[in-house]
């Protein structure tokens, strides 16, 4: 902010008003501090300067300050639910004329627990009842032509109870349900109950009505929120029931106003019901979503605790050639392991390291610093002696959050898919080619600054987000840049460049770190037309959440336990293994955070689904391996369900370093890996398998018939790939979609042409863009084909996406490794074939 003048008078006078409200005085405000040091986010930062952390830091010359706007919003995870009993807010010069302060278990349903009117700024200390994990400050008017800022947002409660909290997870979403009538067959009883906000049940229009919900076993009810559609109840009882036939009240309300509710209540049931009296309408009852919270009956899962056997972690203190010993010792397990169920991270703490660490499979090497300065090792090498110098099948491995100053002056990263390079600081040049310049197909890197040139010499393609480099040496086929200083210009006809000057959204992987002898996952704050790296002046924006807030996750944990653990409001922390659920590790809550070390993997049992995730607000998926069962799941990972709207474009959902394999460990089968419904996702990078080589591998074996289907809007792709599915790879249906960077093989195997065929077309496009879309981008997309069992087999089109002035893209390539295959045309037929033993792309610069 502008730094709007107060005199010094009146800082005087508020420190010591600040100072009487932080110290009661009397019993009657003996309560506790519950909010300094947690969790805190908000709509909106005026700059990197002024983040929601320090609202609550404890520091009153620290400040968070939105945006200019009316709708802005501070609010602060307590990490359980608790009894809150008083609000203080610390304003600065900008402040709120108008405003509510609200309270919410799971960070999307909100109750209003003070609303302020013809505020004047200064404190404000407000008696407040209620409970809740989350409280928020959401701004309605502001008092100056700025933004809302706070010096300091403080809760104060009786804290949280152990014992017995009630849950954040809807025990009632795709029950079984059941209604006394419906209005018509688009408005049924589940659709109270499928946690879309878009649809609905509504009843008859008489009175009584009733809806009611199964929820499979009795549970200890605590809380039931009601969204109401405009055809409310003014009067109804929330009951429960055993059986379903005999009820009791669970609450009575009368005097109802519609809109979004949350009822207190406590009973036991197995069955629960809204039984409406009084309509306030010539309509029926009408509800978007009806949810029920459950309250655990065992102590609460504890946060926090040890990182397990299969984490690392080293210090200055220890000697190089101890360190150095057991990087190598894992490196001769892991060098060619590349099915093997060895998982392993490295941690090092902020300090100097006469180290090289080459990384094996399933490896992850990380800093521990807040700056990738903070560490600093001699290298963190990949090469492909393992393999002949053939670096085509360097995947599943990872680099981050440190410095490498190369004794040579060049750190080799020689890699192919599934092979992250995040927030690294090369003080030299970086090579990303084998020993001997054999094949290579990669790759990525992010936030990251590479002081030397970067050379991919024999790499296929390659993507670099929002990082800085010293030049960039050649490029092969696909080079793809957006916010990258120092990047080449726009070539692509004849060097294959194509160069974006901002990334327009971007969000960085959350990362562990360290403060003092605590564990803390850093979480950054959304960026933008994002530019360079997000270190360059000074520490990342973003908020801190100490590792007391996540449930640390070790082999052999179930999924009961895990969905426990995050109903309960935890965070989720996978640490290097495999894990095999029975059912979808659910993530209900807004904001929850569920980060994989040392390519944690998830291998779904029985059919199911890896992971599901409500439609809520942002949510961060980071890095970790789906690695699909034998028995066939419809759908791996879920980003919101059927019909999500809403909004999320100040708080989107992400997926970084989210892997998928289908096959090549054993037979796997799923027929889609992901499907995106919410709005707004960010997928930053990915890599969708289908094996072709390893274990369990053929055309009727490792059964997968799509990778990914987009359904929300507004969804950004940076770093999509995805290869080998039996159908379409990629199937895209919401409007406004975005896609930097596409690699893709098409499936080796198809047994002939008359089993390849999309009715009377040959083949499957690699990128479909559904007819029905009116917008959609495109800028640098490569797809490639194989055909290794049947080399006269061909593809009409790589691309297929309807003819709008809407749907453009621009840098679009067809190859034909080797004539194994024919591509005829390159999008909608237009481009010339690919096909020939001489392996040139055929391109469009752009299209239409």
């Amino acid at each position: 902010m502008r730094g709007l003048f107060r005199p010094a008078a009146l800082w005087t006078a508020t420190a010591v008003v600040a100072a009487l409200l932080a110290v009661p005085s009397s019993p009657a405000f003996a309560d506790t501090l519950l909010s300094q040091g947690k969790t805190a986010t908000a709509s909106s930062t005026e700059n990197g300067g002024t983040p929601p952390a320090a609202a609550v830091d404890g520091d009153t010359s620290t400040r968070w300050s939105s945006a200019v706007g009316d709708s802005q919003w501070l609010q602060v995870d307590l990490g359980a639910s608790s009894s809150i009993s008083r609000v203080v807010l610390n304003w600065e010069a900008a402040y709120g004329s108008g405003y509510k302060i609200q309270v919410s278990e799971n960070g999307t349903t909100w109750t209003d627990l003070k609303t302020v009117t013809g505020g004047d700024g200064g404190i404000d200390s407000w008696d407040v009842t209620g409970s809740g994990r989350y409280v928020r400050m959401q701004g309605v008017t502001r008092a100056t032509g700025y933004g809302y800022s706070l010096w300091e947002f403080q809760v104060f409660g009786g804290g949280s109870n152990p014992v017995g909290q009630c849950g954040t997870t809807n025990a009632a979403l795709n029950k079984t349900s059941t209604a006394s009538s419906t209005e018509n067959g688009g408005t049924p009883a589940s659709a109270a109950f499928d946690g879309n906000n878009g649809t609905r049940w509504s009843s008859a229009a008489s009175d009584p009505q009733w809806i009611q919900v199964d929820l499979g076993s009795p549970q200890t009810i605590c809380k039931i929120d009601l969204r109401w559609e405009a055809a409310y109840a003014s009067a109804f009882k929330l009951q429960g029931s055993a059986n379903g036939t005999t009820w009791t009240d669970l609450k009575t309300v009368t005097g109802a106003t519609g809109g979004v509710q949350s009822h207190e209540v406590s009973g036991s049931a197995r069955y629960v019901r809204m039984q409406g009296t009084t309509r306030a309408t010539g309509y029926g009852y009408s509800l978007w979503e009806f949810a029920v919270y459950t309250t655990s009956d065992g102590p609460v899962i504890p946060g926090g605790g040890d990182l397990g056997p299969n984490v690392h972690v080293f210090d200055p203190s220890m000697s190089s050639a101890g360190i150095q010993s057991q990087l190598d010792a894992v490196f001769q397990q892991q060098e060619s392991a590349q099915f093997g169920t060895g998982r392993h991270a490295f941690l090092f703490k902020p300090g100097t390291y006469n180290v090289n660490a080459k990384v094996g499979f399933y490896t992850s090497i990380m800093g521990l610093g807040q700056s990738p300065d903070d560490v600093t090792v001699n290298g963190v090498t990949v090469d492909a002696g393992w393999f002949g110098g053939n670096a085509t099948q360097n995947f599943w491995r990872s680099t981050e959050n440190l410095s490498v100053q190369p004794p040579g002056g060049t750190n080799q990263w020689a890699v192919s898919q599934a092979a992250p390079f995040r927030r690294m600081h090369i003080k030299g040049a970086l090579n990303l080619a084998p020993t001997g310049y054999g094949w290579a197909s990669g790759g990525y890197i992010a936030d990251s600054k590479i002081d030397g040139a970067v050379g991919p010499y024999s790499q296929q393609q390659w993507y670099t987000r929002d990082s800085s480099v010293g030049g960039w040496v050649n490029g092969v086929w696909n080079m793809v840049f957006s916010g990258v200083q120092g990047a080449p210009a726009t070539a692509f006809a004849d060097k294959s460049y194509t160069t974006l000057d901002n990334t327009p959204i971007s969000r960085e992987k959350p990362y562990l770190y360290v403060s003092g002898n605590e564990y803390r996952v850093f979480v950054p704050a959304k960026r933008t037309d994002a530019r360079g790296v997000s270190w360059a002046n000074g520490a990342t924006p973003g908020s801190s959440i100490p590792l007391g807030q996540f449930y640390v996750a070790k082999p052999g944990d179930t999924a009961a336990t895990i969905n426990a653990a995050l109903s309960q409001g935890l965070h989720l922390l996978l640490t290097p293994g495999i894990y095999h659920v029975n059912q979808p590790i659910n993530v209900t809550r807004a904001n929850t955070v569920v980060l994989g070390l040392g390519l944690a993997t998830i291998i779904p049992d029985g059919g199911v689904s890896a992971v599901k995730v409500a439609d809520v607000d942002g949510v961060r998926l980071a890095g970790f391996l789906v690695d699909a069962g034998p028995q066939k799941s419809d759908v791996l990972i879920e980003v919101g369900p059927p019909g999500s709207s809403a909004d999320h474009a100040a708080n989107p959902t992400t997926l970084q370093d989210v892997f998928v394999r289908i096959g090549g460990a054993f037979a796997g089968n799923a027929t889609t890996s992901v499907v995106v419904n919410s709005d707004d996702v960010i997928i930053d990078h990915t890599w969708l398998w289908r094996g072709d080589h390893g274990d369990g591998i053929g055309w009727n074996v490792n059964t997968a018939e799509t990778g990914l289907i987009v359904n929300g809007d507004d969804v950004l792709a940076t770093g999509l790939f995805v290869e080998h599915y039996r159908k379409y790879d990629v199937e895209w249906y919401g409007e406004r979609g975005r896609t930097i960077f596409f690699q893709n093989e098409k499936a080796y195997d198809p047994p002939n042409q008359a089993a390849y065929m999309n009715g009377s077309t040959k083949g499957w496009a690699a990128y479909k863009v559904g007819p029905a879309v009116n917008t959609h981008e495109g800028w640098g997309l490569g797809s490639y084909v194989y055909f290794n069992v049947d080399p006269t087999i061909e593809v009409e089109n790589a691309f297929e996406t309807p003819v709008k002035p809407g749907v453009k893209f621009h840098s679009l390539l067809t190859v034909s490794l080797g004539g194994n295959g024919r591509i005829n045309h390159v999008i909608n037929g237009t481009g010339g074939p690919a096909f020939g033993t001489a392996t040139i792309p055929s391109k469009l610069v752009s299209y239409p």
